[in-house]
């Protein structure tokens, strides 16, 4: 299921009002979600499992804070295996993600994408996902979400945050629960299960606002950037993204210097047709234009379009990495990573 992030959750005055009619769903949503992580008994799955998880609905970061903690452990030797729901795609699992055999539309992109570099697995029972993984011989499970899953006990739990301060934006809107705001769960609570915190510093921000490091309070804070490997396409170029904020992708190809000179927002995870690439396509050719996307997007395209279109990868670079190859030392039972 794809689902549109409303911009205006992200601001923090100046949401429209008739979202309060939606504020019985938020009760009943926050309730929900309490009485779950309350009753739930966590099963441990006989290796350390670090979750990557978040606070809000939509894109906050966690796919690529996740592949560079699969990057940093693997180089250190460390047998890791990455596990997620795989939203977006039919498997139910445990099943392994092969990159040759598998499509975004069985696996989902996210593990299809992180697949191309780890030994991957989707699960919708994450315990079930562990076990299979150890089974396969991983020393430690990397797991994509999960901060309000109870079932797996967590060795480590990491929360990233989007840095975005800028104008309006606050990576929190105004801390309303969903549907009136972004939250899966009020601040608070979220924060109390965390062990440590990954703020994204987009391109342009020198420094954590300190408003938002308060919030943290006594939390181990780790700083990130998003920065791309390469530059993006020269010339032209129409981009489109299906994620959870696409007005960010389009601002971060603008910031690197791609000549856009149209950009589609779709909803997260969206699968394309033929219909819509052609569209997309067509459009392109009036401004004698080329295509760009996001790497997630890529892997998401019929295979007959990937020639057509360029994949613009990015990647998670922390400033502290001594600090975070602690955390996970720690986390693993190992004196250094």
């Amino acid at each position: 299921m794809s689902f549109s992030t409303p911009r205006w959750w992200y601001v923090r005055k100046g949401a429209p009002a008739s979202r309060l009619l939606l504020l019985p769903l938020a009760w009943l949503w926050a309730g929900v979600t309490a009485w779950k992580i309350g009753h739930g008994k966590p099963g441990d799955p006989g290796v350390p499992v670090i979750c990557v998880g978040n606070l809000t609905l939509g894109g906050a970061g966690k796919t690529p804070v996740v592949r560079e903690i699969l990057l940093r452990l693997t180089k250190a030797k460390v047998k890791a295996h990455g596990l997620s729901r795989g939203h977006g795609g039919r498997a139910i699992g445990p099943l392994q993600v092969d990159p040759d055999n598998h499509d975004a539309a069985m696996v989902g992109d996210e593990p299809l994408m992180l697949a191309q570099d780890f030994p991957f697995w989707v699960a919708q029972d994450r315990l079930a996902g562990a076990k299979a993984a150890r089974a396969a011989g991983a020393d430690v499970v990397v797991m994509d979400d999960g901060h309000q899953n109870p079932s797996v006990k967590k060795a480590l739990s990491i929360i990233v945050v989007d840095g975005e301060t800028r104008g309006l934006e606050w990576p929190f809107g105004d801390g309303a629960v969903f549907p009136v705001g972004p939250m899966r769960e009020p601040l608070k609570n979220g924060l109390a299960r965390a062990d440590a915190v990954v703020v994204l510093l987009p391109h342009g921000i020198s420094k954590m606002d300190a408003e938002l490091k308060a919030l943290f309070g006594d939390k181990p804070v780790l700083i990130a950037r998003i920065e791309a490997p390469a530059p993006p396409p020269r010339g032209p170029q129409l981009g489109f993204a299906g994620v959870g904020k696409p007005w960010k992708v389009e601002r971060a190809l603008t910031e690197a210097g791609c000549q856009l000179v149209d950009f589609a927002p779709f909803p997260d995870h969206d699968p394309y047709d033929d219909e819509t690439l052609t569209f997309l396509a067509g459009r392109a050719a009036l401004f004698g234009a080329g295509m760009v996307t996001t790497e997630k997007d890529w892997v998401r395209l019929p295979m007959h379009w990937r020639l057509r279109v360029t994949p613009w990868p990015v990647r998670a670079r922390f400033e502290n990495e001594a600090m975070l190859d602690l955390l996970l030392a720690k986390a693993i039972g190992k004196a250094s990573v």
